[in-house]
C-alpha cells in the first residue's frame, strides 16, 4: 500500500514539474543571455586575475592537491581507529581469558574437594 502512495505521488510532481516546465519555457527563452549573477561572477574572476601569482593557477592541480590532502587524512583517521579497534580487542581477550581461567580454576578446585570427601 505505502509502495503504491508513493508511486502516486512520484508520478503526480513529475507531472507538475512537466507541467511546469511547459509553461515556463517560453518565458525562459526571451531571457538575456547574460544575467546580472554571471556579470558579477566575472567581475569577481577579472578581480582575482590581477592579483599577481594566480595568472598560472591551474583548477585541476588544486583539486588533485586538496583530494590528496582529503585521502591523506581519511588513511590516518582509519589507521586511528584500527589502533584503538586492536587495544579493545586485546582488553576483551584479556578479560575473556582470565574470566574463563579463574573459572576453570575454581571448577576444578570443586571437583578436587568434592572428590576428596568421597
Amino acid at each position: 500500500m505505502a509502495e503504491i502512495i508513493a508511486t502516486v505521488t512520484l508520478l503526480i510532481g513529475f507531472l507538475g514539474l512537466t507541467l511546469i516546465l511547459f509553461r515556463k519555457i517560453p518565458v525562459l527563452a526571451h531571457l538575456p543571455d547574460s544575467s546580472a549573477g554571471n556579470s558579477l561572477a566575472l567581475r569577481i574572476k577579472g578581480l582575482i586575475r590581477c592579483c599577481p601569482g594566480v595568472q598560472n593557477f591551474s583548477y585541476e592541480l588544486f583539486l588533485q592537491k586538496t583530494l590528496l590532502r582529503i585521502r591523506i587524512l581519511i588513511l590516518k583517521t582509519e589507521n586511528k581507529i584500527t589502533g584503538l579497534l586492536e587495544r579493545t580487542r586485546q582488553k576483551s581477550n584479556q578479560k575473556n581469558n582470565s574470566n574463563s581461567n579463574s573459572g576453570n580454576d575454581g571448577y576444578w578446585e570443586e571437583l578436587r574437594k568434592i572428590k576428596n570427601k568421597k
